[in-house]
């Protein structure tokens, strides 16, 4: 299993915006520190609380921050551009950062963003379909001659190769069309309600189609190629975890209810919200167990899968966020890689042998002292 974020991001309005777009990309130097292995990069354009507008401007800038932790578009709304254009500066991003990029792609989430452009929402997953298939006939290397009634090409053929062979994944949540698009096309899969209490209960099937699709179409896919996103902050207690989030859990769960048909519900309780997510699995408000014990039952029901992906939705203030994701890193992922096995076999084998190691190195002390003694007092006599 691999770990990463899924950053739309979410900021509380009152927020100065200009210092949370920099702490966005100061998560990812953290991230990339403590070892994660991928961060996402969300594209929103009306709302004011998931203010990135461009995730391949913050993948570029957090390039030039990190070492090693991969950069996605998470997600890129492909009806809100034209494909040849979107693919060359995809592709820009594959070089610039030596193949840390991965491609996600969406149909986009909110609904004013989508009016503004003069796009019909009933739209928005057709073109979506449309645009990735000639965006991953570009990314081969084809010229791709296609009339549209939204976007036209002629010839188009782009000027580089791809650096790297990099991901590219298909968002998914409750209906089937993620999961059928990503194994038709043989791409990866973004699950966005994988902790909903609705969509959980679906992950098994969305592989199932997945892997139906894939194999009517030739496509080869595996489940390391299935990301699974859901929220969570921990800290060393319960009781710290729940003081943290009171900053933004109830404002942001409010703001959901706007933009999301799977939100909370109406809450004007802290303490009812974060028993009813912790219960219903929806999310993780509490310790380092509690997220242990969340990414076993999502392997479960999904039967298994790559990559978990917490939903960075910013319900703490900073100081907390930071130390959130140092626990995740000191405590869980070490928990599902097997870093600390052969720490604990280590430490077992000594606390086994009771005290036998104390015992044998007192007595070479005492030997040792008592030799010392000897030679000097055969130098002095």
């Amino acid at each position: 299993m691999k770990f990463g974020i899924f950053l739309g991001p979410w900021h509380k309005v009152g927020m100065n915006p200009t210092l949370a777009l920099q702490r966005d990309l100061e998560l990812i130097e953290l991230l990339d520190r403590l070892g994660f292995d991928e961060a996402w990069y969300g594209e929103h354009h009306s709302g004011g609380v998931e203010i990135l507008a461009s995730p391949e401007l913050m993948i570029a800038a957090a390039a030039q921050r990190t070492r090693r932790i991969k950069l996605g578009t998470g997600v890129a709304s492909l009806p809100y551009h034209q494909p040849f254009m979107l693919a060359d500066r995809i592709l820009q991003l594959d070089h610039l950062t030596r193949g840390r990029m991965m491609f996600g792609v969406g149909p986009g989430q909110l609904l004013k963003d989508a009016r503004m452009m003069g796009i019909e929402t009933s739209t928005q997953r057709e073109r979506m379909e449309e645009a990735l298939q000639v965006i991953l006939r570009l990314f081969k290397g084809e010229t791709v001659t296609h009339k549209s009634d939204w976007f036209e090409l002629r010839d188009a053929v782009l000027q580089m190769k791809p650096y790297s062979d990099f991901d590219v994944a298909v968002t998914a949540a409750v209906s089937p069309s993620g999961p059928k698009l990503a194994g038709r096309l043989g791409t990866g899969m973004l699950s966005l309600a994988a902790t909903d209490p609705v969509g959980v209960e679906r992950l098994g099937q969305h592989w199932d189609i997945v892997q139906t699709e894939a194999k009517e179409h030739g496509q080869v896919i595996d489940r390391s190629s299935w990301r699974l996103v859901g929220p969570m902050h921990i800290a060393e207690t319960l009781e710290q975890a729940k003081k943290d989030v009171e900053y933004g859990l109830l404002w942001i769960t409010q703001y959901l209810r706007h933009i999301s048909p799977h939100s909370r519900g109406t809450y004007d309780n802290l303490d009812k919200l974060v028993d009813d997510m912790n219960e219903s699995g929806a999310g993780v408000i509490g310790t380092p167990e509690m997220a242990i014990a969340q990414l076993e039952r999502l392997d479960e029901k999904s039967g298994g899968f790559g990559t978990y992906l917490i939903q960075g939705f910013n319900a703490a203030r900073w100081p907390a966020t930071q130390r959130s994701y140092e626990l995740f890193a000191e405590e869980v992922i070490p928990h599902f890689t097997g870093q600390l096995d052969v720490v604990r076999a280590s430490y077992d084998a000594v606390v086994a042998s009771g005290t036998e190691a104390a015992e044998v190195t007192a007595r070479a002390q005492a030997d040792a002292t008592a030799a010392y003694r000897q030679e000097r007092a055969g130098r002095q006599g």
